[in-house]
């Protein structure tokens, strides 16, 4: 029985990684889990320079999910490479790099600094608010994402994955966009702008106002935008949102993900993903599926 997915010539062991933002960089879950079990590491988001992240509160819990409004908060690239690259390569899992910024100039400065490091892949978070377009994520405007696309391209030599934005009218025009721009794949969906109020307190329930809504109530609309992506681009896909179980990862598989990455999950339980894996082994037992590719778009 084959497990292993190829992405941008990258051979993963299986098919499941984990949600930037939601595993740290492994470090805090790698007393419980093995790394090893899993095909990928993304990690949480590195930028420039350090960044405070969004007073609190921040995160707020709502029906079928949370809210989360942490801001991005990380120690910056140096820290990174010093930290938490080492402790990531004493395992057998691959290594993705999540990458945020501000401008273009900030992306490619944390793409430049990764260009000798062993990484294995660098995902690109297009959420970001584009601070020289008024604030506009650089994700919302297919010009834009087309742009970053390409500046960053230019400049790795990891391959470049564009985590996509949800929201947006069209998502196909968005996957398009950054494969026009020369991307090797796109990852989505990122969480869906969303907002909580505390009746009893009458404010809000995050400090930020709205925050990224993810968890089981986003899936169906995950599970739509990542077939209309598969169908829509020749490149790979790696779906995420709301997967909490290895039928929901299955899921996504069938609508044309080449991998999925669980990302809430492993706030209710640090050991989901490793779950996953071995779930989705058992599904492929009991089906009689030899090779998992055979599942990757299988339904039309």
């Amino acid at each position: 029985m084959n497990t292993g997915v190829n992405i941008a010539g990258v051979d993963f062991k299986n098919p499941v990684m984990t949600c930037s933002g939601t595993f740290g960089s492994g470090r805090e879950y790698g007393e419980f889990v093995d790394l090893n079990v899993l095909g990928g590491v993304v990690t949480k988001g590195v930028s420039n320079v350090p960044w405070p992240g969004n007073p609190g509160p921040r995160i707020a819990e709502t029906y079928g999910g949370m809210i989360n409004a942490i801001g991005l908060q990380n120690p910056g690239i140096d820290v990174f490479v010093r930290r938490d690259i080492p402790y990531l390569k004493q395992y057998d899992t691959r290594v993705i790099v999540n990458v945020c910024g501000k401008t273009a100039e900030d992306y490619v400065e944390v793409v430049e600094r990764l260009a000798e490091e062993p990484v294995d892949l660098l995902e690109i978070n297009i959420s970001c608010p584009n601070v020289k377009e008024g604030g506009i994520a650089f994700g919302q405007d297919p010009k834009a994402v087309e742009a970053i696309t390409r500046e960053v391209k230019s400049r790795a030599r990891q391959p470049v994955i564009m985590k996509l934005s949800p929201n947006v009218t069209d998502i196909t025009v968005m996957a398009k966009a950054a494969e026009a721009g020369g991307a090797d794949a796109v990852s989505l969906i990122n969480t869906l702008t969303g907002m909580k109020i505390d009746v009893h307190r009458r404010t809000f329930a995050v400090a930020n106002k709205t925050g990224g809504l993810s968890g089981p109530a986003i899936k169906p609309v995950a599970v739509r935008m990542v077939y209309q992506a598969a169908n829509a681009v020749k490149i790979p896909v790696i779906g995420m949102g709301g997967i909490m179980t290895a039928e929901d990862a299955i899921e996504f598989i069938l609508a044309g993900a080449t991998a999925v990455s669980v990302g809430t999950a492993n706030f209710h339980d640090p050991y989901a993903a490793a779950k996953i894996v071995k779930g989705i082994e058992r599904y492929m037992e009991r089906y009689k599926v030899d090779d998992i590719r055979q599942l990757i778009g299988a339904v039309r």
